[in-house]
């Protein structure tokens, strides 16, 4: 029985002993198949630590809150980005969408007496048809991503500033529901926060679980090896680009609410960093790879630097110098670490 006894603790102490060492295999397995999350979650550290220095208010839970609260919509649309981009295309007129939206809610609420609930749904649909018309533009008429999205920008971004006249369209005063959405809180968590964390939770299921992920990731590595399978790649693309739409919507109805009014100045720069963001997580330009986590940490990770430099007293007007370096930085990192050129073409060691 003794014998038994030392032998079982044996085997104890090397099962903890070899438990930190299993994970820290696995952490980094996986950081080796995924290097731009590797990348983003180093830049996410660095700011975390720099910031908790010259700002100690920066860890407090109250403002880790306030970053999620003000950034949900980023959060959202980064998000939707990440389909859009891992297909092989972009969508530059999510910015517009959302302000779109958003004057459609104000108009449905203040001018048409809708029912809160109503307005929204209107402000959603709207988004959904300024995404289906991108996606059909680009699937059916074989109109190039990037040219088609950025005349939809100025298009809706024009229908925005002629619908309210280039005013702000408060909203009503009964329209506590639509406030809620944008500023409210459950508990000790704000709202926005919570639909965030239920967006990004179904999106990154819905991109790496489902058959539907299968072929939106194919669509970007093989685009006709994908369609000799049978899949419909027409329709799927203009199903993520109309899920952009929606996206861009949500975050337009959240931006309102959080403001108590609808602008045609509502984002103005929001499409630049969300695909900085999504970028910066690792979503391959090329199309091919992305990962919503990793577009999430990506938004963090700028969110963090803009509300750190707010804190240590720095010029925010900094933050867009640092986010187009921190782009390139991880751009190239990612290249780097798979051994690719900017056009994702692998490269021979002996070209290095």
């Amino acid at each position: 029985m003794p014998a038994q006894h030392t032998k079982t603790v044996t085997v104890s102490k090397n099962g903890v002993g070899r438990a930190p060492g299993r994970l820290l295999h696995g952490i980094a397995l996986g950081f080796e198949r995924q290097p731009g999350l590797a990348s983003v979650c180093c830049l996410l550290f660095i700011c975390v630590t720099t910031f908790s220095v010259f700002a100690p208010s920066f860890l407090s839970v109250s403002n880790f809150l306030t970053i999620l609260r003000q950034n949900a919509a980023a959060f959202i649309s980064a998000a939707a980005m990440t389909f859009v981009i891992t297909t092989g295309g972009i969508d530059l007129s999510i910015g517009a969408v959302a302000a779109f939206s958003g004057i459609a809610m104000a108009v449905l609420a203040t001018f048409w007496h809708m029912p809160p609930l109503l307005a929204v749904a209107g402000a959603l649909c709207a988004g959904a048809v300024a995404g289906a018309v991108n996606g059909l533009l680009i699937t059916r008429v074989g109109m190039a991503p990037f040219i088609v999205t950025l005349a939809t920008m100025s298009v809706f971004r024009g229908l925005s500033l002629v619908t309210a006249q280039g005013y702000s369209l408060p909203l009503p005063e009964d329209s506590a529901l639509l406030e809620w959405a944008g500023r409210g809180w459950i508990g000790p968590v704000p709202v926005p926060a919570l639909i965030m964390l239920f967006c990004v939770a179904a999106a990154s299921i819905t991109l790496h679980r489902t058959r539907f992920g299968r072929y939106v990731t194919g669509i970007g590595s093989n685009q006709e090896g994908v369609r000799r399978t049978g899949v419909n790649v027409r329709r799927v693309s203009l199903i993520v680009y109309v899920f952009s739409g929606l996206a861009a919507a949500l975050s337009g109805v959240i931006m309102a609410g959080r403001l108590g009014s609808a602008s045609s100045n509502i984002g103005v720069g929001f499409e630049l960093d969300v695909i900085a963001a999504v970028v910066l997580g690792g979503t391959s330009l090329t199309g091919g790879y992305g990962s919503v986590i990793g577009s999430a940490l990506g938004i963090l990770t700028l969110a963090c630097l803009k509300n750190g430099l707010i804190l240590a007293h720095i010029s925010p007007f900094l933050t867009q110098i640092f986010t187009g370096l921190i782009t390139l930085g991880a751009i190239w990192i990612n290249m780097s670490l798979k051994g690719r050129d900017l056009f994702g073409i692998r490269k021979n060691r002996d070209d290095r």
